[in-house]
């Protein structure tokens, strides 16, 4: 596995740029899964310049049998991160409210789009907060960006390519233990995971603050997994969210050919004729 790097920018490197005289275009992306609205953070206060983006609406499809995080259309993708200001080959930065998920899922989704130049911040809103960095509540209306859209820049699985990966790589399967074996289903209506998927929680390669650990640490986390070159990788969660992390996190271990199941669970199940498995 080789060292990738340009995938997180710490809170000093990004206030030395946005000092600068062509600073990197801000997203914020602040997400709960169950609520309140991420814009209300972003009302109360946000990186100066930053435009916020919402996860739900505007950077995923309408939820159904493809899941409730699936991808957008490209059409209406383009004109959300247009109205965000975001430039073909302009620097990108994306930020959420510290745990990492929403911010790795925006910048997989403009990395698939074919935006090469996006980075996360690394321990988001809170880090930027706790380094003593100002902080707005002005709502910016910036220039309409120029960005075309092309999807594909990044390797994505359907249904049938997460059941074949998982038959002939390794799929990895982030959500937590109990939902992997099918013991509790919060959100699904179906509990168990895809047959031959391994069971890798997120919380082993991020921790609490969003931070990622370190690269030889993700490695070998990864390796007891069953991730090696020679094998195929993939991931997914609940709906897309928390897998993009580990995508990201794959990314930071060497492997940026991993693949994202974006539909993950939600839209597996869907299918009642698809096969569900159950314990460790």
């Amino acid at each position: 596995m080789s060292e990738t790097v340009d995938l997180l920018v710490e809170v000093p490197a990004l206030t030395a740029e946005v000092a600068g005289g062509d600073p990197p275009t801000l997203l914020d992306v602040r997400w709960r899964l169950t609520g309140p609205p991420g814009r209300d953070d972003y009302r109360a206060g946000h990186l100066p310049g930053a435009v916020f983006v919402d996860l739900d609406a505007e950077l995923c499809g309408t939820p159904g049998t493809r899941g409730r995080h699936p991808l957008p259309e490209p059409d209406d993708l383009q004109r959300v991160l247009r109205a965000a200001g975001v430039r073909a080959g302009h620097p990108v930065v994306v930020y959420d409210g510290g745990d990492g998920m929403a911010a790795a899922r925006a910048w997989w989704t403009l990395r698939w789009a074919g935006h090469d130049a996006v980075r996360v911040l690394h321990g988001g809103f809170p880090a930027w907060v706790a380094a003593g960095g100002p902080v707005s509540t002005d709502e910016p209306t910036p220039p309409v960006g120029d960005i075309t859209v092309r999807p594909g820049a990044l390797p994505v699985l359907d249904a049938t390519g997460a059941a074949e990966l998982a038959d002939s790589g390794t799929l990895l399967d982030v959500r937590v233990a109990p939902r992997y074996r099918g013991e509790t289903e919060p959100v699904d209506p179906v509990a168990g995971h895809i047959p031959g998927a391994v069971n890798l929680p997120a919380g082993g390669y991020v921790g609490p603050d969003g931070r990622f650990v370190a690269a030889d640490a993700l490695r070998s986390r990864f390796a007891g997994a069953g991730v090696t070159d020679r094998v195929p990788v993939g991931a997914y969660c609940g709906s897309g969210v928390t897998a993009a992390q580990a995508v990201l996190a794959l990314h930071l271990a060497g492997r940026p050919d991993a693949a994202l199941y974006v539909g993950s669970w939600s839209e597996w199940v869907a299918d009642p004729s698809r096969p569900v498995a159950t314990g460790g």
